[in-house]
C-alpha cells in the first residue's frame, strides 16, 4: 500500500452514496457495509461444537476469516450465525482506525453478556487489534480469552486447548515465513462469483500513518503454484472473478521462500528463477483464459511498467489499478514516508494511460495530515485535476497509536480545516468520477452479473472491466453469466444499460 489508512469517516457522509457504489469487495480499502459480516459455511455433521465468528476492516481481514474457519472446521466446529448458539466466538478485528476499536469493544461487551446463560463460551480476538492490544485486552481488562495474531491461526487447536482448562491463551508472534499457502481458505457468504486469493502478507514500507507493518509483519510472498492451484480450484468451482490481494501486491517475490528483504543474499539461481508480480499476474492469466482477474493494492514506488503490459497482453485481466498517491505535496509525501515524488506518480500515471488507454486508476487521499498547509492542500488539487482519477476514497486524518506519526507527529490541523479541505477533494473527485463515467456511454463492454441491484428488483448489478457499476434488466440472465451490455445513461458512480446478448467468456 501499502496504504491501510486511519482516517474518520464522520466527515465523508454526504458523498457517502457515491462513494459506497464505488467500493467494491477488491479494494484493501474498508467497505462500511461489510463491517461486523458474520461467516457460515455448511456444516459437517461430525462437528458438535458451533463458531461464531465476525469479521471488520480491510478485504485481508475477510480472507483470514475464511482460512481461520477452514483451520477450525477440522477441529469440530462448525459455523453459526447465531451468537445464542455459539460455544466459540471469534472477532477478527482492525486497528486501522479508532472507529472499528471502539466499535469492536462494545461488540465484545455483548458478547461477554452471552456468557451468563453460556458460562463455556470462549471469546477470542483476532488480527491487528489483537497484535496491538494483547496485554490490555487479556490482563488489565479482561474481556476476552484468548488473543491471536495474524501469523498463528495454524496455532488455533492448541489455543483452544488452553481456554478449554480455564487458562488464557495468547500467540500475537509475528512470522517470518507464514503464508497460509497450504490453507484452502473456506468462501466467507459467497456470492459464488467473486473471490479473494491472497498473494502476499505483511508490508515492509513504514509510512508513518499506517501501522500495517507493526500488526502483521515484514512483507513475505506465497509460493507461485499454490497460488495457481487455489485459483484453478475456484474455478472449476464455477467463480468467474478473483482478485490477487495483498498489502502490496506489486512487491509480490518468490524466491523459494523467505522475507522480500533477504532477497539480495539469494543464490544466483534463485534470482534468475524468482517470480515477481508481472510474472505471477500472467502466469494467473494464462492458465485461467476465462476467469477474470482483479488484484489490490498497488504502490507508486514498486509498481512496474511491465505489470501494466502484462495487463494489455491478457483480455481477462481487467483494466483498473488501485494507485494511492495519498497526497500532491511532495513535502507532505515525505513527511509520510511515501518513497515517491509527485512528479513520479505522475509519470506512472500518464504511461498507465499510454500503454493500456481504457484503464481505470482510483485512488487513496489523506487530508490534513501533521503540518499540511493550504499551500499543500493546493497540490492535491492539482494532482487531482492533472489524473482525474476514476474514482477514489478520500478521508481525513485520524492519529492511530503505534504509528510513526503518532510518536513523533503532532496532530495539529483543526479539525474544522480537515473537513473543509476534505470537502474540496470530494467536490472535485465527483466531477471526475463523472467525467470518467460517461466515457463509457454509448458503448457494448462486458459485465459479470454479481447480484440483484440494490434499488431494483428487476436489475441485476455487476462491473465492467474498470470496475465501474453497472445495472441493466434481468431478463433472462442469472449472476455469474458475462453479459455484454449497451451503456446508454450514467450517474457518477453507475452505468445503465440494455444487455444485447453474452459475451464470449461464458
Amino acid at each position: 500500500m501499502s496504504s491501510c489508512h486511519i482516517f474518520d469517516y464522520n466527515s465523508i457522509f454526504a458523498f457517502q452514496n457515491i462513494l459506497l457504489q464505488r467500493i467494491t469487495k477488491m479494494e484493501k480499502t474498508i467497505d462500511e457495509n461489510v463491517q461486523g459480516t458474520t461467516l457460515v459455511v455448511e456444516g459437517k455433521e461430525v462437528n458438535k461444537r458451533n463458531l461464531y465468528i465476525e469479521s471488520y476492516g480491510c478485504a485481508m481481514n475477510f480472507a483470514d476469516s475464511e482460512i481461520v474457519a477452514s483451520i477450525l472446521a477440522t477441529e469440530g466446529f462448525n459455523t453459526t450465525q447465531t451468537l445464542e448458539d455459539a460455544d466459540l466466538v471469534l472477532v477478527n478485528t482492525c486497528s486501522i482506525r479508532d472507529k472499528a476499536e471502539q466499535t469492536i469493544r462494545k461488540r465484545l461487551t455483548e458478547y461477554n453478556k452471552v456468557k451468563k446463560t453460556r458460562p463455556h463460551l470462549k471469546v477470542g480476538v483476532l488480527g491487528c487489534m489483537a497484535e496491538r492490544l494483547k496485554d490490555k485486552l487479556l490482563d488489565e481488562e479482561k474481556i476476552v480469552d484468548m488473543v491471536v495474531g495474524p501469523d498463528a491461526y495454524k496455532d488455533l487447536p492448541n489455543l483452544i486447548k488452553e481456554v478449554d482448562s480455564g487458562r488464557d491463551a495468547v500467540n500475537v508472534i509475528l512470522s517470518k515465513d507464514e503464508t497460509y499457502g497450504d490453507i484452502a481458505p473456506v468462501r466467507l457468504n459467497t456470492n459464488g462469483v467473486t473471490a479473494f486469493v491472497s498473494i502476499t502478507r505483511g508490508c515492509d514500507n513504514m509510512c508513518t500513518f499506517c501501522v500495517v507493518p507493526f500488526t502483521r509483519g515484514r512483507e513475505r510472498s506465497r509460493d507461485p503454484q499454490s497460488i495457481l492451484a487455489e485459483v484453478k480450484e475456484l474455478s472449476e468451482n464455477g467463480f468467474k472473478e478473483i482478485t490477487l490481494l495483498g498489502q502490496n501486491v506489486d512487491s509480490y517475490l518468490w524466491y523459494g521462500g523467505g522475507l522480500k528483504k533477504n532477497f539480495v543474499n539469494a543464490s544466483d539461481m534463485q534470482k534468475a528463477t524468482a517470480t515477481n508480480f508481472s510474472k505471477l499476474l500472467e502466469m494467473v492469466a494464462l492458465a485461467n483464459p476465462k476467469l477474470r482477474i482483479r488484484f489490490s493494492t498497488s504502490n507508486p514506488q514498486d509498481m512496474t511498467l511491465d505489470v501494466i503490459r502484462t495487463m494489455a497482453k491478457h483480455k481477462n485481466i481487467c483494466n483498473h489499478v488501485h494507485l494511492p498517491v495519498q497526497s500532491g505535496s511532495n513535502r507532505i509525501l515525505k513527511e509520510m514516508n511515501r518513497l515517491h515524488t509527485i512528479e513520479e506518480y505522475f509519470e506512472l500515471t500518464d504511461e498507465i494511460r499510454k500503454i493500456l488507454p481504457g484503464c481505470s486508476i482510483s485512488q487513496d487521499i489523506i487530508t490534513g495530515f501533521p503540518t499540511e498547509t493550504e499551500e499543500d492542500h493546493a497540490a492535491t488539487l492539482r494532482a487531482l485535476e492533472h489524473v482525474k482519477y476514476d474514482f477514489g476514497y478520500m478521508y481525513s486524518y485520524s492519529e492511530r497509536p503505534g504509528t510513526m506519526a503518532g510518536r513523533k507527529m503532532e496532530d495539529d490541523v483543526p479539525e474544522a480545516t480537515k473537513k473543509r479541505r476534505l470537502s474540496e477533494i470530494i467536490a472535485l473527485q465527483r466531477s471526475h468520477c463523472l467525467y470518467r463515467t460517461e466515457k463509457h456511454v454509448g458503448k457494448i463492454q462486458e459485465v459479470l452479473i454479481e447480484g440483484t441491484s440494490k434499488k431494483s428488483e428487476n436489475e441485476w448489478m455487476g462491473r465492467n472491466s474498470q470496475s465501474t457499476v453497472v445495472v441493466f434488466p434481468k431478463e433472462h440472465y442469472k449472476v455469474g453469466d458475462f453479459v455484454n451490455v449497451q451503456m446508454n445513461d450514467c450517474t457518477s458512480a453507475t452505468l445503465k444499460g440494455v444487455a444485447v446478448g453474452y459475451s464470449d467468456n461464458n
